[in-house]
């Protein structure tokens, strides 16, 4: 094991330096965000697979509302068509969005129905958080399924009552901010560490030749537009974005019992400990016996139990000492040198975390 771990020291680093990554792939601008819309619609042209009007009463309600607006009286009327579909819509409003432009939405059955394929979304306002309608929908809609039926069975491929149309939106009215007149920019780091926001304000400090920036926190840097002496803060961001940052990240090992799959961090240290693993196998079987007696003597069939048992123990990989400040890696490439199941490496790490030894985040999912 030792000679193992030893040939794995030799083929990996000792440390792993980060890469470096843009300033604009680690940090939230202040104020630079989408806003989530939301709208609620009809599907119509449906091949027979719509909402069954009896089970969704509110499709026939929507229905009504949008016959009337356009100038046909229901009222009293009975239809029960099923080639409509009620569904929500949703789409994210991107930052600095302008009147007409266009954004991609997404539609979801409400109801019973079966499928939204060769629908057209009839027009649906999308509102925001505040209530103000600020994009219309409307178009064909694009489903991720497909359905195969017959007069016995049916195949369905993916989720057909739910589907996308690109470029389905329309922006009528736009998001009342001043990001011209910021007189600061606050950089949200979307994982906060006090090394990377200090290598963020050293960086960015570095490129103006001036104390332009403080780091406020682990997770917030602060950008004074003011003393860059451009004044402007689209030019000020346009020049910090395209920054490289070495990002610094927590120790942690990851795994997925389900799949078996181990992920780890380049940092992640284990002190001086002794592992050791193997597997018992137990098997049982019944073979049982029927004696029967001779023939024309007076007797019974008789059922004679026979059990056979066996306990196997599968060779493991011993006792083995890990020494002190050897890399999680390291050992990982040992143990999958001995042949070691990812299975079994989890459970071999959970132990070496219970016994204090792994010194890293542990996350199970």
């Amino acid at each position: 094991m030792r000679a193992v771990l030893a040939a794995a020291a030799l083929a990996l680093p000792e440390t792993a330096m980060s890469a470096p990554v843009r300033l604009k792939d680690l940090v939230e601008f202040d104020g630079v965000r989408g806003n989530d819309l939301v709208g609620y619609g009809l599907v119509v042209g449906l091949n027979g697979t719509g909402d069954g009007l009896r089970n969704a009463p509110f499709t026939e309600e929507i229905m009504s509302s949008i016959l009337e607006r356009l100038g046909v009286n229901v009222t009293g009327e009975q239809f029960r068509p099923n080639n409509v579909a009620a569904v929500l819509v949703t789409a994210t409003l991107p930052p600095f969005s302008r009147a007409g432009s266009q954004i991609d939405v997404t539609a979801s059955a409400i109801g019973d129905a079966s499928s939204l394929l060769g629908g057209t979304l009839i027009m649906t306002p999308l509102t925001a958080a505040d209530g103000d309608i600020y994009a219309v929908a409307q178009g064909t809609i694009l489903a991720g399924g497909v359905t195969a039926e017959g007069d016995g069975a049916a195949v369905t491929t993916g989720v057909p009552t739910s589907g996308t149309i690109p470029s389905g939106a329309r922006v009528e009215r736009e998001v009342d901010f001043d990001f011209a007149g910021l007189d600061t920019i606050r950089l949200a780091l979307r994982t906060p560490d006090f090394t990377t926001a200090a290598r963020i304000e050293g960086v960015i400090n570095a490129s103006f030749g001036a104390p332009v920036s403080v780091m406020r926190d682990a997770g917030t840097v602060e950008l004074d537009i003011l003393a860059t002496g451009i004044g402007s803060p689209a030019h000020v961001l346009g020049r910090v974005e395209n920054l490289a940052v070495e990002p610094e990240s927590p120790a942690r090992v990851v795994v997925d019992q389900a799949s078996g799959t181990i992920v780890m961090g380049a940092d992640v240290r284990i002190s001086a400990v002794a592992v050791s693993q193997g597997n018992l196998t137990l098997k049982v079987a019944e073979a049982p016996l029927a004696v029967q007696p001779n023939p024309f003597t007076p007797g019974q069939t008789v059922v004679v139990p026979r059990t056979e048992a066996e306990i196997v123990e599968e060779p493991g990989i011993g006792l083995a000492e890990v020494p002190e400040g050897t890399t999680l890696s390291e050992v990982v490439s040992g143990l999958n040198a001995l042949g070691v199941g990812p299975r079994d490496m989890i459970d071999i790490l959970k132990a070496i975390k219970s016994a204090g030894a792994l010194h890293a985040d542990f996350i199970v999912r």
